[in-house]
């Protein structure tokens, strides 16, 4: 019951493909790169279920039943059999069969007994494994080399060549399959050793799924960051950056909360300083305004003489004080230890959770927060009587201060806070060794007892517990077992308690909270549930250790550096070649004269500015139903629209929004002819010191007015 070989040749293969990448904009390959396939999707795109449906459908066409799921450690690999566990009965319904799965382990037997009949039945067969389990020098790794007893004196690798497989890699720049090692000469990896060089496997083809590829070999699909964001699959990104600013020369240290807004007053401001009081000196949040001495609010510490607050400025949400010195919101200044910069993080964690959870709850909707922290002994002190760390410590002093500050709740919302005791509402999941013991979680190659393994097993075993609103775990605190391989879609806060490392991926921190949340009944809150409401509830905030600048900067980074495939403007080569289908099934295929005539259409209409950037004029006239297109287009304007509007939000994409800034509506002002007029520019000159203009409205005319023009 083995896989039939291929029946196609190579140059049809790539003829095939070619076909594909044109339909979708991808770039076309000019030769193949054997028969290896890219899959790129965005994390939390619900890749696993991608490739489960493309195994059914593989079946379905081809009678292919014979798959391997390779993967890079023994999370995800629990975490694609615990996939294909809840999405048995969902498969069933639509093909009416199931997939037989299991995972490779040697060291239990009745997984082996499940290798044994992988070659030998008209099953769809399944293997979930873990690359260590043959790609190491580990005892573990060689027993898929070996003749076993428990397989009648087979060798596991013999059963999985006689059934011809088709690999299924996920995250394979993880594995060292996209370092170039794969068709060059360099020294390659022990997994493609293994499955290239040797073909262990004695695979069909290879199909390999990530958000993250380092090298694409034949992409056949494109599902990226801007793909995934405008088609509402993914949160969207917020960040508070806490940021310490230089040392202002005074020791007096100064944390700016935020401002606050209104529409009947000047614009208020929250800051943290220090206070003296007959226990002490404590840090405080005072409330200020413009003309407020710090010096007094402090009950006169002599380091805060000369800090008179100047200005608040809600539009660039600041505040300067008459001593020179201006903050940001987010930023600290003065002498400020890391242990106070993580508390300041705790908070803002803590404040963002509570303003989502009350939104959520009315919706019976679970909100979790997730916190990365360096060292285990932060959070779980055994040298502490109640092995409780400092961060342990610090979350339940800043959490009571929040809802003993807060007493704007709804009754069912402040019952529901008061429920659960504060010990009971964070957790700690980090790694632990056979003794169960905590430990300092590090991953470890090789079979059963890793410490993913057992990281898994506390994290993974009560994923839908989790979720319930019954049950008083909301804040998570871990080290690294929380990769790639374990998620959560009602993670909506995530805090790192640690300094940023430039070889950690903002996009790797970030993807743990990814996906679209759900109820209590596991109901996806997607947009046909939320409709315009979508990004409303499906926001994560990333409360980090450095400014959101600086955060949002090296997101964005990365981000583009991933779209660098995408064009940000319209040219001939963009179009050449490109086939577009319009909802009648017809097709249509750009050659360098229709590419030509489109161009120059669009550049006439004001489409296109002089760099052939995409401008806003065709996005409005597309939201207004009024774009159009040469006449050899028409019938196809609404693809030709998508096409134009994929290019414009590729080269306008944001990754981030800075959730330190309030919404304030910022009006761009662009001067008019008469700017540079002289009579103005001598009015100007007169009138330019800081003014303040005040109109008076009565408000009877107004209102009469107002409906008079509507």
């Amino acid at each position: 019951f083995s896989n039939k070989k291929l029946e196609i040749s190579e140059s049809n293969i790539l003829k095939n493909v070619q076909i594909l990448q044109k339909e979708q904009g991808l770039k076309t390959s000019s030769k193949l790169d054997g028969l290896n396939f890219t899959i790129e999707m965005e994390t939390g795109t619900g890749k696993t279920y991608v490739y489960t449906k493309t195994m059914y459908e593989l079946n379905r066409n081809y009678g292919w039943n014979k798959f391997i799921i390779m993967v890079p450690s023994v999370a995800i690999r629990e975490g694609v059999h615990k996939s294909l566990e809840i999405t048995t009965d969902h498969f069933q319904e639509i093909y009416g069969k199931k997939i037989r799965f299991s995972i490779y382990n040697t060291q239990n037997k009745s997984n082996l007994i499940n290798i044994k009949s992988f070659a030998d039945t008209s099953n769809i067969e399944v293997i979930i494994m873990n690359y260590q389990a043959f790609a190491t020098a580990s005892q573990e790794s060689r027993k898929i080399y070996q003749k076993l007893d428990t397989l009648q004196s087979e060798r596991p690798i013999d059963i999985i060549k006689r059934a011809r497989p088709i690999l299924i890699i996920d995250e394979p720049q993880r594995m060292g399959i996209e370092e170039g090692k794969v068709f060059d000469g360099n020294k390659p990896s022990k997994v493609v050793e293994a499955i290239y060089r040797n073909n262990e496997f004695n695979h069909l083809f290879t199909l390999l799924y990530s958000a993250t590829h380092k090298k694409d070999f034949n992409k056949i699909y494109r599902l990226d960051a801007i793909d995934a964001y405008n088609q509402k699959l993914v949160k969207k990104i917020s960040v508070k950056g806490i940021e310490v600013v230089g040392n202002s020369g005074t020791n007096s240290y100064l944390f700016l909360d935020r401002i606050q807004i209104s529409t009947s007053q000047f614009p208020l401001a929250y800051v943290e300083l220090e206070v003296k009081q007959a226990n002490g000196i404590q840090k405080k949040i005072r409330q200020i305004k413009e003309k407020d001495d710090l010096y007094v609010f402090s009950n006169e510490l002599k380091q805060y003489k000369g800090f008179v607050v100047k200005e608040i400025n809600g539009l660039t949400n600041t505040v300067s004080f008459t001593n020179g010195i201006t903050l940001s919101v987010g930023q600290t200044a003065g002498d400020v230890d890391e242990e106070h910069v993580r508390r300041i993080q705790i908070r803002e964690t803590i404040k963002s959770h509570i303003e989502k959870e009350r939104l959520m709850y009315q919706r019976g909707i679970k909100v979790l927060s997730l916190f990365f922290i360096d060292e285990v002994v932060k959070y779980r002190d055994y040298s502490s009587a109640d092995q409780k760390g400092i961060y342990a410590r610090v979350f339940e002093d800043e959490y009571k201060q929040a809802i003993s500050e807060l007493n704007l709740f709804e009754p069912e919302y402040n019952e529901y806070l008061n429920k659960h005791s504060v010990e009971d509402i964070h957790k700690g999941y980090f790694s632990i060794d056979k003794k169960g013991q905590f430990v300092d979680s590090k991953e470890k190659r090789g079979e059963g007892g890793s410490d993913d393994e057992s990281a898994y097993d506390l994290i993974m075993k009560n994923k839908e517990t989790l979720l319930d609103l019954k049950e008083p775990t909301r804040f998570i605190f871990s080290h690294s077992a929380l990769r790639e391989g374990w998620d959560n879609p009602n993670v909506f806060q995530i805090c790192t308690l640690k300094h940023s490392q430039s070889e950690i991926s903002k996009r790797q921190e970030i993807g743990r909270g990814l996906r679209i949340c759900v109820n209590s009944n596991g109901d996806r809150m997607d947009a046909s549930v939320l409709e315009s409401d979508f990004f409303d509830l499906n926001k994560l905030t990333v409360i980090a250790s450095e400014s959101y600048d600086s955060f949002a900067k090296a997101l964005q980074s990365e981000i583009v550096d991933s779209l660098s495939d995408r064009p940000v403007t319209l040219t001939i080569d963009i179009l050449n070649n490109r086939v577009i289908h319009n909802e009648k099934g017809e097709k249509f295929v750009f050659d360098n004269q229709s590419s030509m005539d489109l161009i120059f259409d669009m550049k006439t209409k004001g489409y296109l500015d002089a760099n052939y950037h995409i401008t806003e004029a065709l996005i409005k006239d597309v939201e207004n139903k009024t774009f159009e297109v040469p006449e050899k287009l028409k019938g196809f304007e609404s693809c030709v629209a998508e096409l134009m509007t994929g290019i414009y939000r590729t080269a306008n994409f944001k990754a981030s929004e800075d959730d330190n800034v309030n919404n304030i509506n910022e009006a761009i002002l662009k001067p008019n002819d008469n700017f540079a007029k002289k009579e103005f520019q001598d009015l100007w000159n007169k009138i330019k010191v800081k003014t303040v203009y005040e109109v008076d409205f009565e408000s009877r005319e107004l209102v009469e007015k107002c409906v008079k023009a509507i």
